[in-house]
């Protein structure tokens, strides 16, 4: 199995000859898996289901350099010459369409999970470099608060038999990477293409019940040297053609590079290197329903950080319109941050990209253009992870199926454009919320959005959502009674408790101060823990002012300060008109023990983080919610990736500290 670890000393040996590699797919058969295999389709190597060995691709060597592959006749007795094949093996354990949800037969309206097949399966012909794709990827769908329990289902079913590599492509480079050419992990058994036949390894318990089951001779030390030689002369063949040692570093130091906007003027951004990259698993949801929108579901789809759309939020806005953006976004995550959030390099080193670029970008020249050996290492512009090498665990862990029932009790129109939801459950999950998190909120034939918790009651939870699409105009257009599946809570909260014995500063613009109202109410609750409290309040007109009454009743309490200002106004309003920083301008206090907390647009919380700063306020005592086009809710989509952090994975509360440069930097 994939996910075994149990390892059998690599110097037990047996020789299958040639002839008898239809025995062991029959061997793999008879296991009850289906065997799939590399095999010649449409003039390239892709990975099928295959019906028996004499599938494989026999006499077929490949030639690969940037943006060409084409075939060749090679030996006709040998079937796995030819390096890589076009599709990873990701196909089979992150399949390109996976259902997710379904409505409930009986309860319309309601969403349940799709709960995941296993599918027993043996992959034959895996790489070194693509078992270090598996075992790659494996740890990104299983980290985060819920994991992806589709592939945790197919990867737990699959049975591996790597074949070790005896040529090499020119656009391999996994020496530079340290994923091969020698299979060392990852693989149940494995292959060595020689003279006659093939030397075999068990390298798991699962793998070594297969091969007692072919009763095999021992191999003698010819075909054990040969296996030896030729996967030597492959390393030498490849060489080191990317010096890695300080990389990541150099990468992370560059992001104003010009090489970014000259490799962006012959980049495309057509995906194809991440449709064929290994370890890539962007994705997106589609929805689909019946007329009538009683009956739907809902399918994760591979999607691109290439594309346009993956970057577009709210309000159509767009925090990576540019390819340079992306590009560097795309080359900076895999080769940088990634260690930050996994532990090790997103690239194994295949070359898929650079074979399948139509117009041939190399990333190896690219890499060392940009972060050469030779190019200083400056000041990093994000911090590096904690010393484990990850970001920071988010608060809570939930059970990925897991759906709960609540109902809408009251609703309250707040604007326009804004109703706040208040929702009745039992449930002690979502009893359990804290101050900053928030929930996925499902309705039939609509996308899954993450709502933030407006405030936390001991019967419930209540959210305030703006309509700016389909989903949360379905959300805003409810009633009581209404019926909703909810998932959560997710993410990291405010630190409220951090603040007691010091000063409070919130600073909310428009519907950013929904997910501050539950800061003020804990605060509230606990008043005599906390010393001064400043609340400033911004909105665009004074018709989009949230929670109006409540704004005015704790204004008139004389153990805080409460100021609003909006940006235009009529006659009808005797406050203050301008931005929310001018609140600031005629503020008193310092901040030597003041603790902040943000939210709103990007551009007021970058203006008001300066002049919360110019008062005093340390950087890992100011405290942002990014909210940063979420979309999964758990760190498995890539949507809301922010240099070495997934906002909702890892925030959505982070400090300026953390954030560092990420924070103002366009098109991070």
């Amino acid at each position: 199995m994939i996910d075994a670890r149990t390892s059998i000393p690599p110097s037990r040996q047996a020789f299958l000859p040639r002839d008898g590699l239809g025995r062991l797919f029959t061997a793999l058969q008879a296991d009850g898996r289906e065997v799939i295999g590399p095999t010649v389709r449409d003039g390239a190597i892709v990975y099928e289901p295959l019906d028996d060995a004499t599938a494989l691709p026999y006499g077929v060597a490949a030639r690969s350099e940037p943006g060409r592959y084409r075939l060749e006749t090679g030996d006709p007795e040998r079937a796995f010459d030819y390096g890589v094949g076009l599709t990873p093996w990701k196909r089979v354990t992150f399949p390109p369409v996976v259902p997710l949800t379904t409505t409930v037969d009986d309860e319309p309206g309601l969403v349940q999970a799709v709960v995941p097949h296993r599918r027993a399966v043996a992959l034959i012909g895996v790489r070194a470099c693509e078992l270090a794709a598996i075992a790659t990827q494996d740890r990104v769908l299983r980290a985060g608060p819920a994991g992806d329990v589709d592939h945790a289902a197919r990867q737990s079913g699959t049975l591996v038999v790597a074949v070790e590599c005896a040529a090499a492509l020119s656009t391999c480079f996994c020496t530079s990477m340290g994923t091969g050419p020698e299979v060392e992990d990852g693989a149940d058994i494995v292959l060595s293409e020689v003279d006659g036949g093939f030397t075999v390894r068990a390298r798991t318990p699962d793998g070594e019940r297969v091969v007692d089951g072919l009763s095999l001779p021992a191999a003698g030390d010819e075909p054990v040297a040969q296996a030896t030689a030729q996967v030597a002369a492959v390393r030498a063949a490849i060489g080191d053609p990317l010096p890695t040692d300080g990389l990541a570093d150099r990468l992370r130091a560059n992001p104003d590079h010009p090489r970014w906007a000259e490799v962006a003027e012959r980049c495309l951004a057509c995906t194809n290197c991440t449709l064929v990259c290994p370890t890539c698993f962007c994705t997106s949801v589609t929805v689909a329903s019946d007329l009538d929108g009683v009956a739907a579901s809902t399918e994760r789809t591979w999607d691109s950080c290439f594309t346009l759309g993956f970057g577009r939020i709210a309000g159509d806005a767009n925090f990576r319109p540019k390819v340079a953006d992306r590009y560097r976004q795309w080359l900076t995550h895999k080769f940088s941050t990634w260690w930050d959030q996994f532990g090790s390099s997103g690239c194994v080193g295949c070359g898929r990209c650079i074979t399948w670029c139509p117009v041939g970008i190399d990333v190896r020249e690219e890499l060392l253009a940009i972060a050469g050996p030779t190019e200083p290492v400056g000041p990093i512009p994000w911090p590096i992870a904690p010393a484990d090498g990850h970001a920071p665990a988010p608060l809570a862990t939930v059970a990925p199926a897991r759906y709960a029932t609540v109902h809408v009790s009251a609703v309250r129109r707040e604007t326009a454009d804004t109703i706040t939801l208040r929702l009745a459950t039992a449930d002690t999950g979502l009893l359990a919320s804290r101050p900053g998190q928030f929930v996925m909120v499902a309705q039939a034939a609509q996308t899954v959005p993450p709502i933030s918790i407006s405030r936390i009651r001991p019967d419930g939870l209540e959210l305030t959502v703006r309509n700016v699409g389909p989903a949360t105009a379905a959300l805003t257009s409810l009633g009581p009674g209404a019926r909703l599946s909810v998932r959560g809570p997710f993410g990291r909260p405010w630190p409220v408790e951090s603040a007691q014995g010091g000063d409070v500063v919130i600073v909310g613009g428009g519907i950013g101060l929904a997910p501050l109202r539950p800061v003020i109410d804990a605060i509230m609750r606990e008043r005599h823990r906390y010393r001064a409290l400043y609340v400033y309040l911004g909105a665009r007109t004074p018709r989009d002012r949230l929670f109006v009454d409540e704004v005015q009743a704790i204004a008139g309490r004389t153990d805080l300060e409460v100021a609003e200002i909006v940006d235009r106004a009529g006659p009808e309003w005797f406050g203050r008109v301008g931005v929310v920083t001018q609140l600031l301008d005629q503020a008193t206090w310092t901040g030597e023990r003041t603790t902040a907390f943000i939210c709103g647009p990007d551009r007021m919380m970058q203006a008001t983080a300066r002049a919360i700063a110019a008062r005093g306020v340390a950087v890992d005592r100011t405290w942002v919610t990014l909210e940063r086009n979420m979309a999964c809710g758990v760190g498995l989509c890539g949507h809301c990736q922010l240099g070495p952090y997934f906002v909702c994975r890892d925030g959505p509360v982070f400090s300026l500290a953390e954030l560092g440069d990420t924070f103002t930097v366009e098109g991070r």
